[in-house]
């Protein structure tokens, strides 16, 4: 009998220890503080912030950015990269065009060029000043252009700065002025479709904004 209660003593006395009162040697609330309670020194909220709320002097969110989330000013970043990436494509694709003989400028020659040929013509680029803005006729003739380039699959984008596009392709008249550079076509040299890297660069950056209802995304010339 003396055994089976000093076993049965034993028995409880480790039930209750699980249970979470002290053994010996245990100040009282241990089991309390191995829950979570802070121990000795430690602030209140402590198991909070283990889990990932801030510490002292740290945004919300801190977590999220720890555990690899793009910052806000990603997508900025990245839309940026893919204009100037374009604008420098489309500097060596005028570049190369204008070497190989392939460049047509001016509204009347690109549109006679369309007329005849269009199955011929790889990209196309409108490019008009701030206060070309209020010149109807050119308009007119920009919707017509961008309507036939879409029917037939041709890339085209537009370019806000006809000073620059003039010093790229060297165009212009005795008086150094600039000539009609407000349509310029490439065509390809030769009947064998053109492979250049600058191209195929712009015809994704065409088919990426067509994406999103872009049909004729802006670039901007690299300076």
């Amino acid at each position: 009998m003396s055994v089976s209660a000093g076993r049965s003593v034993t028995t409880g006395q480790a039930r209750a220890g699980w249970l979470g009162s002290p053994p010996a040697g245990e100040p009282a609330g241990w089991g309390a503080r191995r829950l979570g309670s802070p121990p000795a020194g430690e602030p209140a909220g402590w198991g909070a912030r283990r889990l990932g709320s801030p510490p002292a002097g740290e945004p919300a969110g801190w977590g999220a950015r720890r555990r690899g989330s793009r910052p806000r000013f990603g997508a900025h970043a990245l839309a940026c990269s893919r204009m100037q990436g374009a604008g420098k494509a489309l500097h060596e694709l005028l570049l190369s065009a204008q070497r190989q003989g392939c460049l047509t400028a001016g509204v009347y020659e690109s549109a006679k060029v369309l007329n005849v040929d269009p199955d011929n013509v790889t990209f196309c680029v409108l490019a008009a000043d701030e206060e070309d803005e209020g010149d109807i006729a050119l308009q007119i003739h920009f919707t017509l252009i961008q309507a036939f380039c879409c029917e037939n699959d041709i890339d085209i984008v537009r370019v806000g700065d006809v000073q620059r596009l003039a010093a790229i392709v060297g165009a212009g008249d005795e008086a150094g002025a600039p000539g009609d550079l407000h349509c310029i076509l490439i065509s390809n040299p030769q009947e064998d479709a053109w492979k250049d890297p600058a191209l195929e660069k712009l015809s994704l950056f065409c088919e990426e904004s067509r994406s999103v209802n872009d049909w004729v995304p802006s670039i901007t010339l690299p300076e």
